[in-house]
């Protein structure tokens, strides 16, 4: 079911997403301070385009340098990029069969904001990393 669901996402938003985060990781990646966000970017990215089957659970080794990173995040790319979870959220709920798309949309709308300091984690063992 999980494959299916991400089939469906992909063709739905998940390749835009992901085009989206692919391209904000480029723009932070020009600079050796931006390269950690760009990483961040490319790696919410993939979580973005196959969501299905996998969470994200708070780092307990994450510190105020997440935080401050998570402000920076916010400011550089972050805003916009939950403005497109917000707008593809929004798009989906208009039918029946997107409605549970457009949830999983405003599901990533906190990763997408604060991105550091968290792990994407299958579903299925979401404390196997700890």
């Amino acid at each position: 079911m999980k494959t299916v669901l991400n089939v469906i996402w992909l063709v739905l938003s998940g390749f835009w997403l992901f085009l989206g985060y692919l391209v904000a990781g480029l723009i932070l990646c020009i600079t050796i301070i931006g390269i950690p966000f760009g990483l961040a970017a490319f790696r919410i990215g993939v979580y973005a385009l196959w969501p299905f089957g996998y969470t994200t659970v708070d780092r307990r080794d994450s510190g105020a340098p997440s935080l401050v990173g998570n402000v920076l995040w916010v400011i550089l790319a972050g805003w916009w990029l939950a403005l497109g979870h917000i707008l593809t959220g929004i798009a989906l709920c208009l039918t029946i069969i997107g409605i549970p798309f457009g949830v999983a949309n405003f599901k990533l709308i906190p990763v997408s904001l604060m991105p550091l300091g968290r792990e994407i984690v299958p579903s299925d063992r979401p404390f196997a990393s700890r």
